[in-house]
């Protein structure tokens, strides 16, 4: 009697899409990504004098420069120095998540050489160590918003929905720019001049009622960071849950930003261990 034995082939046709197995991976290794984080995060702070305490002392100085420079202009803002930290820390934690996310794909390159490991488990260690500092950050905003006398109301339990979308939306722009850094590193260099001019053109240090009708609808349509910046603002110095007119649009933006910058990243990702 011959026994049939049925061996089990691997057909790579009948792969789920690349982007779904990233996914997949990452689930997989999500205890890998987990010590990718630990490690940023204590790397920021094992070297560093002033440890934790320069996270909450960098935006404060910012917040002084700031407030010194222009409390006088916009001297109709009341409370100017906590409208401009709570606009300074929702960009702060765009611009550092989502170039920490570049950054730390180049740094991981030697890795990807030598073993496998999920391609965006990189970005993603960024985005979560972005959100450890967000958090530490909040401490002097809650000083700041007492010294001000801005009233801390029930809508600062709002404030993960806008951190949530904040996340999603850095993470979609670091993964669409790495997908194009590896093939052209001057393009990690240009985002850094782009930042810096998507800042001024964002109501980060200036309220968005100065601009002219025209310019402020102009911004609403093609910057995303106006609506995450008004809707991380709300909560904190308004002390208002904003509308679902303030909220859909955001959550628009910030799925299409990331399901775009993820398939993006995933369909090339195969080629970038052999580019790095």
């Amino acid at each position: 009697m011959i026994e049939n034995r049925h061996t089990q082939v691997y057909d790579s046709a009948k792969r789920a899409p690349r982007p779904i197995e990233e996914l997949r991976q990452v689930f997989r290794y999500r205890y890998l990504i987990a010590q990718l984080l630990r490690r940023d995060v204590m790397t920021r702070y094992k070297r560093s004098v002033l440890g934790v305490a320069w996270t909450m002392i960098n935006p404060l100085g910012t917040m002084l420069v700031l407030s010194i420079a222009f409390s006088q202009v916009f001297k109709f803002v009341e409370g100017y120095s906590a409208f401009v930290l709570s606009g300074l820390m929702a960009w702060n934690f765009f611009s550092q998540a989502s170039t920490a996310a570049i950054v730390n794909l180049v740094w991981g390159g030697g890795l990807l050489k030598r073993v496998y490991i999920p391609r965006t488990a990189f970005a993603l260690a960024a985005i979560g160590t972005g959100l450890v500092n967000l958090g530490f950050a909040l401490i002097p905003l809650v000083v700041v918003l007492l010294m001000t006398r801005i009233p801390i109301s029930w809508a600062f339990l709002f404030l993960p929905v806008p951190v949530l979308l904040l996340a999603m939306f850095s993470l979609g722009v670091g993964l669409l720019i790495s997908s194009f850094a590896i093939y052209y590193p001057d393009v990690a260099e240009m985002y850094q001049i782009i930042l810096t001019a998507w800042m001024y053109l964002t109501p980060v240090i200036y309220p968005a009622e100065v601009l002219p009708e025209f310019a402020r609808n102009l911004v609403k349509i093609l910057n995303p960071m106006y609506w995450l910046v008004e809707l991380f603002r709300a909560p904190i110095y308004l002390g208002q849950i904003p509308g679902w007119s303030a909220i859909w649009p955001s959550l628009l933006v910030c799925t299409l930003t990331l399901v775009i910058g993820w398939w993006v990243f995933c369909t090339r990702s195969d080629e970038m261990a052999y580019r790095i």
